[in-house]
């Protein structure tokens, strides 16, 4: 049994856009195949270019999708009532992209897709995301993390897109 610490580097920024303008942005920048069906697909699939037409059709012009949807303020208003703020976990990536970082580095599979915390506070809306590089760096591997900073390039632009 081995237990690793890993320091984890967080990509945040504060916008005064609204909560909802900032998760539109951020969705329409994204796929957003079903993701029943876009399994369903990948697993038919009979060759890895046969794969990969799958996968790009599910992506956005980001070329990332959107594979889960956590409404955490959904979660906290049943309990404090409508009054609290929002706050939304979205998991986005790209199976391509983890392919490429879970190939030299298993553990990579741990951490992508990645996820984008979306929150109201008292000074505007926070956009957060752990980068992945971070999380590769103790692996030590050049070619994973290429593909981690590339990554991680990909989400902050974006991000600073949907939040500027």
């Amino acid at each position: 049994m081995t237990i690793a610490k890993i320091e984890v580097e967080r990509f945040s920024l504060t916008s005064l856009k609204s909560f909802d303008t900032i998760v539109a942005a951020l969705k329409s920048a994204v796929g957003q195949p079903n993701m029943v069906e876009f399994f369903k697909e990948t697993r038919a699939t009979n060759s890895f270019p046969d794969l990969e037409r799958v996968v790009r059709s599910g992506l956005g012009r980001t070329d990332l999708m959107l594979f889960a949807e956590f409404d955490l303020g959904d979660i906290l208003r049943r309990e404090a009532g409508s009054k609290t703020p929002k706050i939304i976990r979205l998991v986005i990536g790209n199976p391509l992209i983890m392919k490429e970082m879970v190939k030299h580095v298993p553990d990579a599979g741990s951490y992508a897709p990645v996820t984008v915390l979306i929150d109201e506070r008292s000074d505007g809306v926070h956009v957060s995301y752990d980068k992945m590089e971070s999380f590769l760096l103790p692996y030590g591997n050049s070619d994973a993390l290429s593909v981690a900073r590339n990554l991680d390039a990909k989400i902050t632009t974006l991000l600073r897109e949907c939040a500027s």
